[in-house]
């Protein structure tokens, strides 16, 4: 239900691009590498597009400078609608976000604190009593600076007052893999990209980072219930489009006002990013 809705307002948002739309294949490019919570969220929408489109979906992933690359790309793209941004708050800053205009929110989800089996902690509270103990040793990973996972961590730092060690990478794929050969030891993760791995018993999950629990993992109790009050953290993910005239965004803003009457219940993304809710603005003419 929560996918159908996230489509519906990109079908209705997108209206006001072009009609009729799409007129050629759409690319929606991804920032990051693959395997990250951002490419599987585009690889899960595309098939779905393509069959109410009936027009090709092509995925595309344009990494580096923490999602800036893609982003550019973009953004320097013709704003038709056809070239797509699968967005994060790491590829948006204040200095390119009024490049964009936002399509719609795909997702807004807790994180999961995940742990490598060596790490000497099963809950919050022996973390933190491990990251006393050991002040600047524990590693923890993230999928590129000023990235959920990164501000995530940050924000548990600091209202644990503990020392750790941040590990930045070019994507959440590799910092997994690197999670699971315990080169570091912890990463704030999407569910998606390590939830199997936690059920295979590769990976520790140790709470939701959400202010309640996820129907995904309802037995995960949140880091604010089990060691540190208070905390709480989304990661959003959302696609944008290039910025289009200010002339055009009225006209085609009072259209998708029209096309949204009535709205749909519910824009996508899951319940339960504390400090990284920043999500993307929408423009005013």
């Amino acid at each position: 239900m929560k996918t159908l809705a996230t489509l519906t307002c990109l079908l209705v948002s997108l209206a006001a691009y072009a009609q009729p739309f799409p007129a050629k294949p759409v690319r929606i490019v991804v920032p990051f590498p693959p395997g990250g919570g951002a490419d599987a969220l585009a690889r899960l929408m595309a098939p779905k597009l393509i069959e109410i489109w009936r027009q090709q979906v092509i995925v595309e992933n344009k990494p580096g400078a923490s999602g800036h690359i893609g982003a550019d790309h973009v953004a320097q793209s013709p704003a038709d609608g056809h070239t797509l941004l699968m967005s994060s708050t790491a590829s948006l800053t204040e200095k390119n976000v009024s490049q964009f205009a936002p399509v719609t929110l795909v997702s807004a989800s807790p994180y999961v604190v995940t742990a490598n089996p060596k790490v000497q902690a099963s809950n919050i509270r022996e973390l933190i009593a491990l990251a006393r103990a050991n002040p600047g040793k524990l590693t923890y990973a993230s999928s590129g600076t000023g990235a959920a996972s990164h501000l995530s961590a940050e924000l548990f730092k600091s209202m644990a007052r503990i020392d750790l060690l941040h590990v930045p990478y070019k994507g959440t794929g590799q910092a997994v893999t690197d999670l699971l050969a315990g080169q570091v030891d912890l990463l704030f993760a999407p569910s998606q990209a390590v939830i199997q791995h936690v059920k295979a018993g590769k990976l520790k999950a140790l709470a939701s980072t959400g202010a309640r629990r996820t129907e995904t993992l309802p037995d995960l109790p949140t880091v604010a219930e089990s060691g540190l009050p208070g905390y709480e953290a989304v990661g959003w993910f959302g696609l944008l489009a290039p910025a289009r005239p200010r002339g055009y965004a009225q006209a085609g803003g009072r259209q998708t006002q029209r096309r949204r009457q009535p709205r749909p219940h519910g824009s996508g993304g899951t319940e339960p990013h504390a400090s990284p809710r920043r999500r993307p603005k929408r423009q005013h003419p």
